[in-house]
């Protein structure tokens, strides 16, 4: 594999972004993503999309945001509302919107640095990286935006390509505990994908916000999508949770609440979550959403710290229309 030096960073945009051949995908690896429950969702969504009515997404929960690529890939969206609670993910899909060339060259430095290194190597660099990326302040405004970023948002970048699974975890602490993943040549720049992604930035709102900030936007133009942190289907199983913050079942009731009021305003609306039906004899959801249109689909389980727990699960996806 031949390793590019800080002075060659052209090499990598040989041909200029056509975006009916540059697809954005998402950015991250991401506990819990959609990108292989896509087709089942696609069937799901609304028809006022294709129809060409509803010109505005919000995604509360974004995440590693691949139903927001789908859509905006696939559909006439003119503006589009991101919000997650997580700071360093906003603070790395700002600095795709706003200064995506820092961004390239600074992922560019750490594949120079980390891939010609030997495993053990390898291995001290990453947890290098991740005692640095913890250090930083947790409690950071991300809706401001500084010049500086672009090293914080490289960093997650690099995380999270090189650690175990891709699993973006934190613990009580706010802190990333991941340990180091095995992989030969991790992706760790995909300059092509980061350009498309900022061009499609273009028409976001990008804030660290409460899922309740729907309410601002929600009217007859809107398709929302929820992919809050699932409820645990068993004692043992939390692996969903990205952010130290708890999303107890309290948090799913103030979120059916808020489905309830956007509903009431016109908009159209989809929302995952797990199926506690699963294990045990629990309708929690099917009483909570009762009178929305609740549908049972299969999704593939990867991320897990146990093999013989990958497989095949069912997960509710809830709608209004």
């Amino acid at each position: 594999m031949a390793i590019l030096t800080e002075s060659e960073p052209f090499t990598l945009i040989q041909h200029p972004i056509k975006k009916e051949r540059e697809l954005a995908s998402p950015v991250l690896k991401w506990a819990g993503g959609k990108t292989q429950l896509l087709p089942q969702l696609r069937e799901r969504y609304s028809p006022k999309l294709r129809k060409g009515s509803l010109t505005t997404y919000i995604e509360p929960f974004v995440g590693g945001g691949a139903v927001f690529f789908d859509i905006v890939n696939s559909f006439d969206i003119q503006k589009a509302y991101l919000f997650d609670t997580n700071p360093e993910l906003i603070i790395l899909y700002k600095v795709i919107q706003q200064d995506v060339e820092s961004l390239i060259k600074e992922l560019l430095k750490l594949s120079n640095t980390y891939l010609p290194q030997d495993d053990q190597r390898r291995k001290e660099l990453y947890y290098e990286y991740r005692n640095k990326y913890n250090r930083f302040d947790k409690h950071i405004d991300a809706n401001g935006y500084d010049s500086d970023w672009s090293k914080r948002a490289a960093i997650t970048v690099f995380l999270n390509k090189t650690c175990f699974n891709g699993l973006y975890r934190v613990n009580s602490k706010g802190e990333f505990n991941v340990p180091v993943g095995r992989y030969k040549n991790p992706k760790i720049l995909n300059a092509n994908n980061l350009r498309a992604v900022s061009k499609l930035f273009e028409i976001a709102q990008i804030e660290q916000r409460d899922f309740s900030q729907v309410l601002k936007y929600a009217d007859h133009s809107t398709f929302i999508y929820y992919d809050p942190p699932y409820r645990p289907i068993s004692k043992t199983s939390n692996f969903n949770s990205y952010h130290s913050l708890d999303f107890d079942d309290s948090e799913q009731r103030r979120l059916r609440d808020v489905f309830v009021k956007t509903d009431q305003a016109g908009a159209h609306q989809m929302l995952s979550n797990s199926d506690p039906t699963n294990y045990v004899d629990d309708l929690f959801f099917d009483d909570l959403y009762q009178g929305f249109k609740i549908e049972r689909v299969s999704a593939s389980r990867r991320i897990n710290s146990k093999g013989n727990s990958r497989g095949e699960i069912r997960e509710l996806l809830v709608t209004n229309y």
